[in-house]
């Protein structure tokens, strides 16, 4: 459980140092993003998951 919290952490430290550092960037990524269908972003996120599972396996089983 503590992995977990510390990972939810670093990305909140990730994605607010990004809004902090670059507003207007992420905020044509937001624009950005609300122009992608639906199913095409659900795949995108599907395949960031299944990465994310992999790496987490691989440095755990390290």
């Amino acid at each position: 459980m503590d992995d977990l919290l510390t990972a939810l952490a670093l990305v909140l430290v990730i994605e607010g140092s990004l809004y902090a550092l670059f507003p207007g960037a992420m905020r044509r990524v937001i624009v950005e993003a609300l122009a992608v269908p639906v199913g095409h972003m659900r795949l995108v996120g599907l395949a960031a998951a299944v990465a994310g599972v992999g790496a987490v396996w691989m440095l755990r089983a390290l």
